[in-house]
């Protein structure tokens, strides 16, 4: 499914994200961002794909990130820092789609997010976050444009393997593999994760450490 990293490279990225990861930072409006630093990474996806539950299974931490059963919960973007201040940043996006909340609340944060996945110099990929038990939807699309239309480099992770049948998962990732041929700013491969079982994030980290190789 996917190109397999180097040994080197998963050591480094298990060895970036055995470090003390923090929060620093959290963002209701564009306007109210950190200022730009570093190299960003950022988690979108539609309510309840599992964006907290992937960054606490990337940095090894039961509650660096907030989850919830409820969609919706996450209503900022929210900035964790790496190691020793290094300059590299992990950013949770509000989840797009259906939330619990007033039509008018989730308009402003489907707004926060098309802006800043627009205008935002130091993000050097997206990583979005499709339910592997349903695939792509109409909405993820939308997201996809304005991600091409940003020219803002992206990758589609898919969640929730271990909740999905091998062959059903297979032409999940073959759908979705087709899909992505439209989308000039999708990078090819697609990844395979679970967070409750870790399938997955050793390749997700080493995949940021080979982004952060070609930054620096």
């Amino acid at each position: 499914m996917t190109d397999e990293p180097d040994a080197k490279l998963l050591e480094l990225g298990r060895k970036l994200f055995a470090g003390e990861w923090t929060f620093i930072w959290a963002s209701p409006t564009i306007e109210t961002l950190p200022p730009m630093a570093g190299v960003e990474v950022a988690f979108a996806g539609r309510s309840n794909v599992g964006k907290s539950s992937l960054i606490n299974a990337l940095t090894g931490r039961n509650a660096l990130a907030r989850t919830s059963h409820t969609p919706g919960r996450t209503q900022e973007l929210i900035f964790f820092e790496g190691p020793d201040n290094a300059g590299f940043r992990l950013v949770d996006m509000p989840g797009y789609g259906y939330a619990s909340a007033p039509k008018a609340k989730v308009a402003s944060w489907t707004k926060l997010i098309h802006q800043f996945l627009q205008g935002r110099a130091s993000l050097a990929r997206v990583y979005v976050l499709i339910d592997g038990r349903h695939g792509l939807k109409e909405v993820d699309l939308d997201v996809l444009n304005t991600l091409d239309k940003s020219a803002v480099s992206y990758q589609v992770v898919l969640t929730k393997a271990d909740q999905v049948k091998p062959a059903e998962l297979e032409q999940r990732v073959a759908d979705v593999r087709n899909a992505l041929l439209k989308h000039p700013a999708a990078f090819p491969e697609i990844l395979v994760t679970s967070s409750r079982t870790g399938a997955g994030m050793p390749e997700l980290r080493a995949a940021m450490v080979r982004l952060l190789g070609e930054r620096s």
